[in-house]
């Protein structure tokens, strides 16, 4: 896309872009949204954001490499610069089809973003971006190009720059500006420059290879060798400080061939399978079948770890640091209450909160626990519980890869606080998966092809991070990991739900091009909820039924070969431990796991009942008499508030508490052949008497069984954390349509030919201002006739608070101190206070 032509061509960047049309403004717009923040009054103030420092570093960071290779040749070249030296730049002397095919649409796509204007026999980068792109000594430039001879002769002394060009072969001149265009022309005239260098020293050569492709600087001593001394007699080498020299710009151009870099990537790389793809024994192709089926188990363990993680926290969780977060001992023991590493729980915790389903109470005492709406979600379908979990992980900006990092502050970053939001964690995960659909169904990719081809989409931010690895390619490694455990992938590759998830109106498939787009459209904020309904719909044909048996075990165990219904499992997981999880998941029956069923008030033969209904094998003779021999010793002895006592039927029993030495912390006594008393609480006095081997009951003040049951915990109403936008969002299309028609209006105001104003009118409005001045009599007339014949006025005017603006408005009807018009700076009917219009002036030329 190219400027459009007129009479002249366009001198400055707000020329250019009144040449454009409405659909070009819009999508500069588009592809800049801070430039609307706000809406700029016209083309020239448009125009002048457009070229502030933070708008072009924010409009480069998001070019391709390719397309930021295209902006530092120009930014290395003469401004302005035809096409056909910046093609020169990027293809070198030897050429290259694939840079001189994809170089068009770099310049379209620069000149979209206003990063370049002017017609392509004149195409100039703004000034801002040349400043950051074009190299100096303390920015170097990523082409590894020098100063131009100019440039780095500017301090030299007139009589030194004649000593090298006569040293070169050049006549001497009159004036150092023509020693150093003759110098300048020599290093560009590739015959004159390549019978120079015949002449030059083999060493000097050497020296010159090694500076051609950047650093450009070298340092020399006092007294340099003869090589070094040869290139600066001849200029090849130019001194910058008494210890540095500089290679100039056009000699090494001319040692490179005429290209500015070094290796042009007009395209992508692409996103390769995974390496096990080349082995006989595994294969990174998988059928898709065998994907889906992967991704539904795991995703299936996850609902289960959220259940497990609300359980865990389900009577009040872990206390809230002061600065916000979980400590580093809380974290360790979700993570071994869940069974994982500790980077796993924080994942898991994380998702949780961002899901809505954990948050901290707010009280005095403030602790993590479960939310109101963790209540309806276990009793939602699988699938769309699921559903919840993803589109919660694909929107939201906390990180939690990030967790036992630092900050800059040198803190250590906990999970759930509050400097975890990352704002490009949504669009490189969306991006990811993205990346991930392109590839064929079943196909797991390579990790590194998949980073790669993010540093080639976005090279700036990486360089900008100053370290291999930046935020972006560590974001893309944790989605490839968080993927997997949350079920979107399968095996590595996409599974049939997680394209889905991003992409609920279209299918898959490869894009190609030097600017590929996405095969899979991500699902925005606003189409997340349609698309983990209709990812839900994809996942639930692949999830397991719940099943209502167990197999016991005589090993005192009971084997879940599959998912089980919810009253069984819950029931399941108050009698018996869980030991280990997975396809099938073991449960273990302990003497404490029976003694917590009693003590929850299920007696023995609610316990064989239960047992006998869900088990498809004969329940094993030592659970039967496991479960006995608890509810035989269970309730045997009574302990009550005394502060605590002791009372039981068998005096034999209170003698051998008594006889016990791990009994003295607890400081019994009896008062009664059948009751001790204990200075500790009742609650102590249980726990102590437990781990003596003994299976004591709570009573109440009526020597009743207490039946312990735990008491949920849970936060007020909270809603998920909102995510934190990296940079103003995308604006809608009526928002666009809007801000453009209104740009114009506004332009159209500030650049209308208007009619000369009386001379003293004239005076005065150059006295005070540009807005035009008359008197309220004029100001009345002059609307009154053009109401009556429909033309059009430029007016200023100052509104309440105080701002001026000059409009163009069409008047419609005047009366009672006010003029109602067609707005077209706003595009709408108006009413104005005529006391407010400075002055009015009629138009050369009817807008309309």
């Amino acid at each position: 896309m190219s400027e459009r032509t007129g009479a002249t061509p366009p001198r400055t960047l707000a020329e250019a872009l009144r040449t454009r049309d409405d659909d070009a403004l819009a999508a500069l717009l588009r592809t800049r949204p801070d430039l609307l923040s706000p809406v700029p009054n016209d083309l020239s103030q448009l125009a002048t954001r457009a070229g502030t420092r933070a708008s072009v570093m924010r409009a480069l960071e998001r070019l391709d490499r390719f397309t930021l290779q295209t902006a530092e040749a120009l930014a290395a070249s003469t401004d302005p610069a035809p096409y056909e030296a910046l093609l020169a730049l990027m293809t070198g002397d030897e050429g290259d089809a694939r840079v001189e095919a994809a170089l068009p649409r770099a310049v379209a796509a620069l000149r979209e973003q206003a990063l370049i204007w002017g017609a392509d026999d004149r195409l100039r980068l703004v000034r801002t971006a040349r400043e950051i792109l074009a190299p100096s000594p303390g920015h170097p430039s990523p082409t590894g190009l020098g100063p131009t001879v100019a440039e780095a002769t500017a301090g030299m002394s007139p009589g030194r720059i004649q000593e090298i060009i006569s040293t070169a072969g050049l006549p001497s001149t009159h004036d150092p500006v023509s020693a150093v265009a003759a110098l300048a022309a020599l290093f560009t005239d590739r015959t004159r420059m390549a019978a120079l260098l015949d002449t030059a020293p083999p060493d000097a050569l050497t020296v010159l290879d090694r500076l051609v492709w950047g650093p450009p600087y070298g340092e020399i001593t006092s007294k340099p060798a003869p090589p070094v001394q040869w290139l600066r007699d001849h200029g090849l080498l130019l001194p910058t400080s008494t210890r540095t020299v500089v290679l100039p710009r056009e000699a090494a151009l001319h040692l490179r061939g005429g290209r500015a870099h070094r290796h042009a990537e007009p395209e992508p790389p692409a996103i390769l399978p995974h390496p096990s793809a080349s082995s006989a024994a595994s294969s990174a192709v998988s059928r898709p079948q065998v994907v889906d089926s992967a991704a539904a188990a795991q995703a299936y363990t996850a609902l289960e770890t959220i259940e497990e993680l609300a359980k865990e926290w389900n009577e009040g969780g872990p206390n809230v640091l002061r600065a916000g977060g979980l400590s580093v001992r809380d974290l360790k023991r979700t993570a071994t209450a869940l069974d994982v590493t500790e980077s796993v729980a924080a994942f898991w915790v994380e998702l949780a909160y961002a899901a809505g389903l954990l948050a901290a109470d707010g009280e005095a005492d403030e602790r993590y626990a479960p939310t109101p709406a963790y209540d309806q979600w276990p009793d939602l379908p699988p699938a769309e519980r699921w559903a919840a979990l993803a589109t919660a992980w694909l929107r939201a900006t906390r990180t939690a890869g990030l967790v036992g990092g630092q900050d800059s502050k040198g803190r250590t970053l906990a999970a759930l606080g509050p400097d975890l939001d990352r704002g490009a964690a949504p669009e490189v995960r969306r991006h990811v998966l993205d990346l991930l659909a392109s590839l064929p169904e079943g196909t797991a990719p390579d990790p590194e092809s998949v980073l790669a081809r993010l540093r080639w989409e976005r090279p700036l931010r990486g360089a900008a991070a100053g370290r291999p690895e930046d935020l972006r390619a560590r974001i893309a490694a944790w989605t490839l990991n968080e993927a997997e455990m949350l079920g979107i992938t399968g095996r590595g590759a996409l599974s049939s739900h997680g394209r889905a998830l991003i992409a609920p109106d279209a299918g898959a498939g490869g894009a190609t091009g030097a600017f590929p787009k996405p095969a899979a459209r991500a699902a925005t904020g606003a189409e997340l909820p349609a698309a983990g309904l209709h990812a839900a719909h994809a996942l639930a044909p692949h999830l397991p039924e719940p099943l209502d048996h167990v197999l016991l075990q005589a090993d005192l165990t009971a084997v879940a070969p599959g998912p089980l219904l919810r009253p069984l499992a819950e029931t399941l997981s108050v009698i018996a431990d869980i030991e280990s999880r997975g396809g099938a998941t073991v449960y273990r029956f302990t003497p404490a796991s029976v003694r917590r069923a009693l003590d929850a008030g299920r007696s023995a033969s609610d316990l064989h009942a239960f047992l006998a209904a869900h088990s498809r094998t004969p329940v094993p003779q030592p659970l039967s008499y496991l479960i006995d021999d608890m509810a035989r010793r269970h309730g045997h002895l009574r302990i009550g508030a005394a502060s605590a006592y002791v009372r039981c039927d068998d005096e034999a029993v209170l003698d051998e508490i008594l006889a016990d030495r791990r009994s003295q912390g607890l400081r019994l006594r009896r008062l009664a052949p059948t009751v001790l008393a204990a200075q500790a609480d009742p609650t102590t006095l249980l726990d102590g008497l437990r781990t003596m081997g003994l299976a004591p009951a709570a009573e109440s003040a009526d020597g009743d069984v207490l039946v312990t049951r735990a008491h949920a915990h849970r936060t007020p109403p909270r809603t998920p954390p909102a995510p934190v936008p990296d940079g103003p969002p995308v604006p809608a299309p009526p928002l666009l349509g809007a801000a453009v028609r209104a740009i114009r209006a506004g332009d159209q105001a500030a650049t209308v030919v208007r009619k000369t104003l009386p001379e003293p009118a004239e005076a005065a409005a150059t006295a005070r201002g540009d807005l035009p001045r008359t008197t309220s009599a004029e100001t009345l007339a002059t609307v009154q006739a053009a109401a009556l014949t429909g033309s059009a006025l430029w007016i200023g005017y100052v509104n309440a608070e105080g701002a001026a603006s000059q409009r163009v408005i069409a008047p419609v009807r005047v009366e009672g101190g006010f003029v109602t018009a067609y707005d077209h700076t706003a595009d709408e009917v108006r009413t104005y206070p005529l006391h407010r219009i400075t002055g009015v002036s009629e138009l050369a030329d009817d807008p309309a």
